[in-house]
């Protein structure tokens, strides 16, 4: 049975997902209503829905799986892994800060990662799926940043140090970055027109879900529609967060907080 929703959207009736898809939570110990949050997306929605995907910086930051027991990140693998055990298929994609999650929390969390550029076919619907960092391509020093901290012989280098150096040196990375991010314009920050279009044409896609730029909108250029998810931050006024949902049919509908539809109308640009 397809449930009726309540309140300001009384009259909108959604078919049972499939597939819901998350990004941006920066999950941290300072932030805890974004882990509560987490937590209640896991056990109310995400654990009973066949596919879960989160598309990149789920964490704040991931300095390697040696990290695994660290009593936070445990209790964020421990809920994953419970939604895995219940049935859900979780695939994760990294992000600009927690593209070196790997083999060993992808077998603790159960779940499966992807390769940068995914492309796949829920409902009928072919879509690509990106972080979205990589299409941020005016940004010229963050591209450069990120050839080459995605080198593998520079992650070799990188996870061979001890692990508290490792995290002194992304807290230095994140606070530069933060001041880095007060001198940028928003459109150097945001993903290029056609860096979108030459990756709608590589992959022969008409669909895209991405994160990163934490401006969640529905964006529609001639056959193409671009999907952004939101960042997650329920303290805000107004709360941000949510996720987007494909059903059997291949309707796609974006979900606040609490569940409720976001009509696509509120939130579509050209």
């Amino acid at each position: 049975m397809s449930p009726t929703l309540t309140g300001a959207h009384a009259h909108t009736t959604v078919s049972a997902p499939c597939a819901l898809f998350i990004s941006d939570l920066h999950l941290q110990v300072a932030q805890p209503a974004i882990t509560a949050a987490f937590h209640d997306f896991l056990a109310r929605h995400a654990r009973h829905v066949p596919q879960l995907y989160l598309l990149g910086d789920l964490f704040e930051y991931w300095v390697g799986d040696d990290d695994l027991d660290d009593p936070f990140n445990r209790d964020i693998i421990d809920a994953l892994r419970r939604v895995s055990d219940a049935g859900t298929a979780i695939y994760w994609m990294g992000g600009n800060r927690d593209f070196l999650v790997g083999a060993g929390f992808a077998a603790a969390a159960g779940l499966t990662l992807l390769p940068e550029v995914h492309v796949t076919e829920i409902g009928g619907q072919r879509l690509v799926l990106v972080h979205g960092d990589a299409q941020c391509t005016e940004d010229v020093k963050y591209m450069a940043f990120r050839a080459m901290v995605r080198q593998p012989a520079y992650q070799q280098q990188f996870l061979a140090m001890p692990l508290a150096q490792r995290k002194a040196i992304v807290a230095g990375m994140r606070e530069n970055s933060r001041t880095d991010q007060g001198e940028k314009s928003e459109q150097i920050m945001d993903v290029t027109p056609q860096a979108i279009a030459d990756l709608f044409a590589q992959t022969d896609t008409r669909i895209m879900i991405h994160g990163h730029t934490h401006r969640p909108a529905l964006h529609t250029v001639g056959a193409t529609r671009r999907y952004v998810l939101p960042d997650w931050e329920p303290a805000a006024t107004p709360p941000r967060g949510g996720w987007i949902a494909i059903d059997g049919a291949g309707a796609i509908t974006r979900h606040g907080l609490d569940g409720a539809v976001i009509p696509s109308r509120d939130l579509e640009k050209p």
